[in-house]
């Protein structure tokens, strides 16, 4: 199959995938802020102390991290960001293994998901936002003329 795509294929393959990964978390933070107080009840029925001092940095690392993936722009560090920031609240948020019957199989589903999310985003870190990106026009723009610098890497 690759030898019938050509490097712009895989640029666009990219970007799409960094779309429908940024999606979720920008929506995601977004809704927080209007929904604050919502989101601590919500959040202290998890018991989590001191919501404000999780919640507004939840809300700043979906934001800025989905729009971090979405334009390529530090792409890696925002897939960092978000893929760190999954890690507690799937334990927190999706801990099936503490509940009984539909629940539990809803959350196990919702847990798996996050788990996929970060494969996405891993495969970002790994391999960059692709052509069609703010980093790789922005590394094509600093070394415009300059021949022995390596290009950023495509995806495989």
């Amino acid at each position: 199959m690759r030898e019938h795509l050509n490097r712009q294929s895989f640029g666009t393959i990219a970007l799409v995938g960094r779309i429908l990964l940024a999606i979720i978390f920008i929506t995601s933070g977004l809704a927080k802020i209007p929904g604050w107080s919502e989101n601590v009840q919500y959040m202290q029925s998890r018991g989590i102390p001191a919501v404000p001092v999780f919640l507004f940095p939840a809300i700043f690392i979906e934001v800025i991290g989905g729009f971090s993936v979405l334009l390529g722009f530090k792409a890696r560090l925002g897939a960092a960001a978000l893929a760190i920031f999954l890690i507690p609240t799937s334990l927190i948020f999706h801990n099936f293994w503490a509940l009984e019957g539909i629940e539990q199989q809803m959350q196990l589903v919702n847990f798996l998901k996050n788990l996929a999310i970060m494969g996405g985003l891993l495969q970002i870190i790994a391999n960059g936002a692709g052509g069609a990106s703010l980093d790789h026009w922005m590394q094509r723009r600093s070394t415009k003329g300059q021949r022995d610098v390596p290009p950023i890497r495509e995806v495989s």
